[in-house]
């Protein structure tokens, strides 16, 4: 699970700016909210990040997805240019390093380890990398990367055993403008210490979805298993859409076979029966075609206990939809995760929903930099009636100034 997330630098966030999913002292909803991962670690299942249009919400979003991509990227050469973005409102910063670390907890026999993955680069190159884990209260280190007179030196730490060759190899491999982990996997070996860090940064913390993602070609691919497809189906039944099934079929053209989805309704005719009518995606609404493909993502954070964070959660949702898309996640996650962006303070209003800790805030400075700051931070929070009427008076910020 993660833990938490900082960045420096990157996008319209100039200052370090830190995301936290560690929750605080209160026992208010802690059976759905908080995961303990044993002796004092207490992670929460979801965050909710507010704030004004061009606020940086958004920018959270794709740092997230930028620290997954670059694991496991592999440039044509060492000429291509790295696709991170740092601060460009500002003369210095555009030409300094952005930087981010990811804090989260693996479980090692059975007791939850904390890894804390740390990168510092620009477009050309990538000038730190650094792997540590806390197998007891003192840091280990697992790799640790440097540039020294343009020259990329990496030192493993003593708890990786692997030969001389096999370090040499990934060294010569790992160019300037990708990852350690990208030139590792470009070597045949297998080093367990690396493999959990790769698999979970791989497969477990998902792409992120956007209003503008596809959703519906991803859960064409899961309603195939006949697990995720039942678990789809009752989703979308418990969400007051009349579909009663899902199909995937393939139609041959003179360019080739190709995959379409029908949807079928079950609805009541005059006689008292019921009757099946199946329609094409074209004739079904954004809300429905939305609310399936984020099914289908959830149905696989909960099952691999997976990280996904979501932009513009209410993009063609009714707000009721999206209380029970949280609701219903939060009964079901046992080490699942979510992050959300909104602009739906309805969700501020339901006190059995969520927690205080759970809600963040984005804003941005006069000089065009963002900054991220919980609702924790305000003080008397038990004293206000209503969250959701205090933030629409400003009272956190966030909000736009009309």
């Amino acid at each position: 699970m993660i833990a938490e997330i900082r960045f420096k630098n990157m996008f319209s966030f100039r200052d370090e700016a830190i995301l936290s999913f560690e929750a605080d002292r209160s026992k208010d909803m802690e059976s759905y909210h908080v995961v303990e991962l044993g002796g004092d670690v207490r992670l929460l299942k979801v965050a909710v990040i507010y704030g004004a249009n061009a606020s940086g919400k958004s920018n959270i979003i794709k740092v997230c997805d930028f620290i997954k991509s670059f694991i496991t990227y592999t440039p044509l050469n060492k000429a291509e240019q790295i696709q991170i973005v740092p601060f460009l409102l500002n003369k210095t910063s555009s030409m300094q390093l952005s930087e981010y670390s990811i804090s989260f907890y693996l479980k090692n026999e059975e007791k939850a380890v904390r890894y804390v993955y740390s990168v510092a680069l620009d477009r050309w190159h990538v000038a730190k990398e650094s792997l540590i884990y806390y197998p007891s209260q003192q840091p280990a280190t697992l790799f640790e990367r440097n540039t020294e007179n343009n020259v990329s030196v990496i030192r493993f730490g003593q708890k990786i055993k692997m030969s001389q060759a096999v370090k040499e190899e990934i060294t010569l491999k790992c160019l300037h403008n990708m990852s350690v982990f990208a030139a590792y996997m470009q070597v045949n070996t297998h080093i367990v210490e690396l493999e959990a860090v790769l698999q979970y940064l791989t497969n477990q913390v998902m792409p992120a979805v956007v209003p503008a993602s596809s959703l519906s070609r991803y859960a064409e691919k899961s309603i195939k298993n006949e697990s995720a497809k039942d678990y789809i189906l009752r989703y979308l039944q418990e969400a007051d859409f009349n579909i009663s099934n899902i199909t995937s079929k393939e139609q041959e053209t003179h360019k080739g076979s190709i995959n379409y989805t029908m949807y079928q309704h079950k609805v009541s005719s005059d006689d008292g029966n019921n009757d099946y009518y199946e329609f094409p995606e074209l004739f079904e609404s954004d809300g429905t075609i939305r609310t399936f493909g984020l099914a289908a993502q959830v149905q696989k954070i909960l099952e691999n206990d997976a990280f996904l964070a979501v932009d513009d959660i209410e993009f063609s949702l009714h707000p009721k939809l999206i209380e029970h898309i949280i609701e219903r996640f939060l009964k079901e996650s046992e080490q699942a995760q979510l992050l959300l962006t909104t602009h739906y303070d309805g969700l501020l209003g339901e006190e059995d929903l969520l927690r205080k800790d759970n809600v963040w805030f984005t804003e941005k400075n006069l000089d065009g930099s963002s900054v991220l700051y919980p609702l924790t931070n305000f003080k008397g929070l038990n004293r206000i009636s209503s969250l959701q009427k205090a933030y629409k008076f400003g009272n956190f910020g966030a909000v736009p100034n009309l």
